[in-house]
């Protein structure tokens, strides 16, 4: 990409999958899942710039509250509402799309979505940990 300022790429949800387009650039694809959507992102540009190493770092991406929590279901509003201090029928409101967030609100929900994120990314996840992994100290039965 000839600049190093980031270029949004809209998400939307379609009836056959996702599309996906760049204001900055007449870049644009579709994708039956947002794993083949991404793909297909990265080859548009691919093909735009006509550039091999095209670096997909540059690329951020938007998509709406509502399309958000329909892909991210595993994602609870109600618990996601909790962690935040938000009233749970406020973000429902925001998610089905009823009222529309202030920016504050917004920047509150972004927050805790990405503060989830990132504790999930920094956290292994095991199945069952040996006894021998565990550094007991046994003491003695009164």
């Amino acid at each position: 990409m000839p600049t190093k300022k980031k270029t949004t790429v809209i998400i939307e949800k379609t009836r056959d999958g996702f599309s996906a387009y760049a204001n900055e650039y007449p870049v644009f694809t579709t994708g039956s899942s947002m794993d083949k959507l991404f793909h297909n992102i990265r080859e548009a540009f691919i093909l735009y710039f006509d550039d091999e190493k095209f670096d997909d770092s540059q690329l951020s991406y938007e998509i709406d509250f509502t399309q958000f929590f329909k892909y991210y279901k595993i994602l609870n509003s109600k618990a996601l509402a909790g962690r935040i201090g938000m009233h749970p029928t406020l973000l429902s409101q925001y998610v089905s799309g009823r009222k529309k967030p202030s920016a504050s609100q917004r920047r509150r929900i972004l927050y805790g979505i990405n503060k989830i994120g990132q504790e999930l990314s920094e956290m292994s996840v095991i199945y069952e940990r040996k006894k021998s992994d565990i550094n007991i100290k046994s003491y003695p039965a009164r």
